[in-house]
């Protein structure tokens, strides 16, 4: 099957064409083809109609003596589906359409009709204004008083619509013209409203930004402030001192290491202070019971009692200072003598 298919065909070396017999076949031969009815249609005979579309095994033939700027015209032969009657028809090339020929009436054909009769009414007032110049003028007054009165008419309608209705169409327009006057200045006004809202943000939020700076500065100033001022002038005796820092002696000479009876007795302010090393005394009071005439004379002694007591209380006060003084002198001499051994 495949061997039908293809574009060029086998030939011999001997073909040739001009022994090929030739066909005599008349002009007005007739071809069956498959086709649809053009149009609606009814036929004359039985009243049957026929609808655009239908499918038929119609005969077609060329008309012979009928040209159309040298396109020939086609017939087409088909029968009715009732009786069998034959109808005819053919093509019609200057209107691009079919042409009923016999057998049946075409149908829907009043605005075809209609457009026919409008151009044939056209061609013939063209061709007598072409010779006739008063026709023209004719013509022309005609369509102008026309045209005035088709407008006269256009007006009365109106006014009588605009009786009945009762419509005041310059007010619909006037409120109309309202309305899109207010949309405009709301539209406006919440643009105004929008833009104020944003800038107003922006002033609260650098406001804030700059409060909590100031906030924070008065913070620090009065927590500085409020701070007790404790120092005392013999806290530098109980501070600490950094082990990795270099200290002074007491001649101005810098150390580079603790002094060695910092590392063995250590600081005044440590548990093992050198306050631990000064011993007060005690002054001893007499537990003795008094006599009852002692009793009966305390009255009379009371004050040379509390001055004694004083006495006392003065004479043992320069014994622990001069005690301190003087534990202070050895220790002060004990770490000399360490810093030149170090040296």
């Amino acid at each position: 099957m495949s061997e039908r298919k293809v574009l060029n065909k086998y030939y011999p070396p001997d073909f040739d064409p001009s022994k090929i017999p030739k066909l005599k076949l008349p002009k007005d031969r007739q071809y069956v083809v498959r086709l649809m009815a053009p149009f609606n249609m009814r036929c004359k005979t039985c009243g049957e109609y026929i609808y655009k579309g239908k499918k038929f095994n119609a005969r077609k033939e060329t008309v012979q003596n009928e040209l159309y700027m040298g396109l020939p015209i086609f017939r087409f032969y088909i029968k009715c589906t009732r009786c069998l009657a034959e109808i005819t028809f053919k093509t019609d090339p200057e209107n691009t359409d079919y042409a009923m020929e016999h057998g049946a009436t075409r149908n829907f054909q009043a605005e075809k009709l209609i457009e026919e009769e409008e151009k044939r009414i056209q061609q013939e007032r063209e061709e007598e204004e072409l010779n006739n110049p008063m026709k023209v003028l004719e013509n022309r007054t005609k369509d102008s008083k026309m045209e005035m009165e088709v407008l006269e008419n256009l007006q009365e309608l109106k006014e009588l619509n605009q009786r009945q209705a009762q419509v005041d169409f310059e007010g619909m327009i006037d409120r109309y013209r309202e309305l899109e006057k207010r949309e405009r200045e709301r539209e406006r006004e919440e643009d105004e409203r929008e833009t104020k809202e944003m800038l107003d943000r922006a002033l609260v939020k650098r406001l804030r930004d700059s409060d909590s700076d100031s906030d924070k500065e008065e913070e620090s100033s009065s927590s500085q402030s409020k701070q007790p001022s404790t120092d005392k002038p013999t806290d530098i005796l109980t501070a600490v001192k950094p082990t990795d820092t270099q200290g002074t002696s007491a001649s101005g000479v810098k150390r580079a290491k603790v002094e060695s009876w910092e590392r063995s007795v250590g600081t005044l302010g440590g548990k093992r202070a050198l306050g631990s090393l000064v011993v007060r005394k005690k002054p001893t009071a007499a537990v003795n019971k008094p006599s009852p005439v002692a009793a009966a004379a305390a009255p009379t002694s009371q004050t040379d009692s509390k001055a004694s007591a004083a006495d006392s209380k003065n004479a043992s006060q320069p014994v622990t200072t001069q005690n301190e003084s003087s534990s202070l002198s050895l220790l002060g001499a004990y770490s000399d003598s360490d810093s030149n051994d170090s040296e």
